[in-house]
């Protein structure tokens, strides 16, 4: 005003200075007997930001409070979104497409206090400022519907498989059916996590797979059900059976162990310790895509089952910190990888979930040092992972037309084994079937109470009485393992989980009939399967599930116009 340019603060001039987001302003802007509200037609900008201004102070000379300008600020820079499970994140709007938490080490909260210091000299955000600030952009956060965060591998809406290659800038590697490319920004949101490093940028070669072979112990059959395994663990929305590493010392199987999680999921702690507990195990998964628990002896019940969980997909519910009646949701499908020198370690439930790698003994004249060993692989990796994606790349052109005459138990995985071996001219899915049978047999050698009801079905040839009466009639070890059931009710339950392994040696286990007395008691009746031949016959009867066509067939299509 007359004629005099009124002087502005550029420092904070980025400072979002919105009349909803800042109480504390004061419209400097003279009044006018003929105008209206002031500011009232200031346009808003992309993603609801508002032009910078410079900070406004109130009657008295003071700025706003140190926590409305933190949130001005973060206004200015982030969006605010929740996910699907019910955590708060920022997305920087002219940045790499990466939710950062609010709070924690590489959290948003650290940021915006750094901001704030450079922005205002001489003034450092206090602790009760930032937490109100947080407070504050939460309950923004909760104003979005929730959308899907990913760790380290997504899917986008038109179908393709992002790979998140943890580096700062936020790139990423897509997949299609058609090939695959880098790209600056990942079209879908990732998370990161400190359990994560960066994977280099993968390139194209022509020899990155028996690269990758030739640091490795193992024949070829073994090795191409590897790459069938590391292929199918960037598909984020199928089981992944769970790695088992197995051989004896000497092997070098917790090194292969590592270069394999490295692939997928680079992380500086690739090998973990058996956890204590299920929070421990949950904390763990939540922050990696693949893991791997090393040197694994004996597998607790507990384990076993939370293992399994995390293959199908888990989810553990907890009281949030400082609260009452809050909840933190963890929700996780895990790729895992295990070693171990006895593969009779694994349950029946868990035994159905992996695939084994019988890793050969290493010559003394083959052993090569750990550096030689980190040096080369690090060397060979970029060319390893374009190999792999070509794979991967291949195998998703094909894997909506692949179809399998029977189903084993994990079915997709199987699937993508087939598009795999359709692709590459291989048969890693018949390796992997009589692999998994394999398994089951170690498996039940590795259980003595599995292995009575076994000895005492080809006795009897079928047998039929009640959880208490196989107790009485099992001959009982003279040091009975922990696992032995000590009552009844424990019987059933462990005859009900060995189930897949007795039917995977021809032992079936129905527990649908009762005792015709008043107590009706829950009848076990143990037999032998019948013959392929004997099946073959009874395959006419009518199925569990009616005949319907899949979806879009049996339909007449409307009329194009």
């Amino acid at each position: 005003m007359n004629g005099t340019a009124r002087p502005v603060n550029t420092v904070n001039a980025a400072v979002n200075t919105d009349p909803h987001t800042d109480p504390a302003r004061v419209d400097r802007t003279p009044a006018r007997a003929d105008s209206g509200p002031a500011r009232a037609d200031r346009t808003p900008t992309r993603a609801g930001r508002t032009p910078a201004r410079p900070p406004h102070t109130d009657t008295d000379g003071k700025p706003p409070p140190a926590a409305a300008r933190i949130v001005a600020m973060a206004r200015e820079q982030y969006r605010f979104v929740t996910s699907t499970d019910g955590r708060p994140y920022a997305v920087a709007l002219d940045g790499p497409n990466i939710a950062l938490p609010l709070r924690g080490r590489a959290g948003v909260r650290q940021r915006l206090a750094r901001q704030f210091a450079d922005a205002y000299p001489g003034e450092v955000a206090s602790q009760s400022a930032l937490a109100d600030a947080m407070t504050v952009l939460e309950g923004i956060c909760e104003d979005t519907d929730p959308v899907p965060v990913n760790l380290r591998v997504g899917r986008d809406p038109a179908g393709a498989i992002v790979v998140d290659l943890g580096s700062a800038d936020g790139r990423a590697v897509v997949v299609t059916g058609v090939g695959w490319n880098v790209v600056d920004r990942a079209p879908v949101l990732f998370r990161r996590s400190g359990a994560m490093a960066p994977m280099p940028e993968p390139v194209l070669d022509g020899d990155g797979l028996a690269k990758l072979h030739a640091l490795l112990n193992m024949d070829e059959s073994t090795f191409r059900q590897l790459v069938g395994w590391l292929v199918a663990a960037w598909i984020p929305d199928i089981p992944h059976p769970a790695l088992v590493c197995k051989g004896e010392q000497g092997t070098g199987k917790s090194k292969a162990a590592q270069m394999f999680i490295n692939l997928v999921d680079p992380s500086p702690a690739a090998k973990r310790s058996q956890p204590r507990d299920e929070k421990a195990w949950s904390r763990q998964a939540f922050s990696s895509w693949a893991l791997c628990l090393d040197n694994i002896s004996t597998i607790p019940p507990w384990l076993s089952d939370t293992l399994c969980k995390a293959v199908t997909g888990d989810g553990v519910v907890d009281r949030a910190l400082y609260t009452d009646d809050d909840v933190v949701v963890l929700t996780f499908k895990r790729v895992l990888a295990m070693t171990t020198i006895d593969a009779g370690a694994l349950a029946g439930d868990l035994a159905e979930r992996v695939l084994l790698l019988d890793l050969q003994l290493i010559d003394s004249t083959r052993r090569r040092s750990e550096e030689e060993l980190d040096a080369t692989f690090e060397a060979v990796r970029p060319a390893v992972l374009g190999a792999l994606f070509d794979v991967l790349a291949c195998a998703l052109a094909v894997l909506p037309s692949v179809r399998l005459e029977s189903m084993p138990r994990m079915a997709d995985f199987a699937r993508v084994l087939a598009a795999v071996d359709q692709t590459q001219g291989w048969r890693t899915l018949d390796d992997y079937l009589a692999t998994s049978a394999n398994v089951a047999t170690d498996a039940m050698e590795g259980d003595q109470f599995a292995m009575a009801i076994a000895a005492l079905v080809d006795q009897a040839g079928t047998w039929q009485g009640t959880a208490a009466q196989l107790l009485e009639v099992l001959p009982a070890p003279l040091v009975r393992p922990p696992n032995w059931p000590k009552d009844a009710t424990r019987a059933s339950g462990r005859v009900k989980r060995l189930a897949p392994l007795l039917r995977s040696i021809g032992i079936t286990v129905d527990d649908t009939q009762r005792s015709r007395d008043r107590h009706r008691h829950r009848l076990l009746t143990l037999s032998r399967a019948p013959d392929e031949d004997d099946s073959a016959s009874t395959s006419e009867q009518s199925s569990l599930w009616p005949e319907v066509a899949p979806p879009g067939h049996g339909r007449t299509p409307p009329h194009q116009h």
